[in-house]
């Protein structure tokens, strides 16, 4: 990860998303502080597929059994 200051990302910001779509993640700092991160939109996001998480969890018999009644007052109020 690389880091550049805010001057630096206003002057070379088609240079930086280069670098970005290409894999690197890139900080923008100002004043030497961290303040933002440049990462790649697409490589960020998955694809979403039904059942994907079958066999991983599971919900206790529990869950579907009615709230008690202060647990409810809480929710509604």
């Amino acid at each position: 990860m690389s880091a550049v200051n805010v001057h630096q990302a206003k002057t070379q910001l088609s240079r930086l998303l280069a670098r970005v779509e290409a894999g690197e993640e890139i900080v923008i700092a100002r004043n030497g502080k961290p303040v933002a991160r440049l990462v790649n939109y697409e490589g960020r996001r998955g694809v979403r597929r039904f059942g994907a998480m079958k066999g991983r969890i599971a919900i206790d018999d529990r869950f579907f059994e009615p709230l008690p009644d202060d647990e409810l007052d809480a929710w509604e109020a």
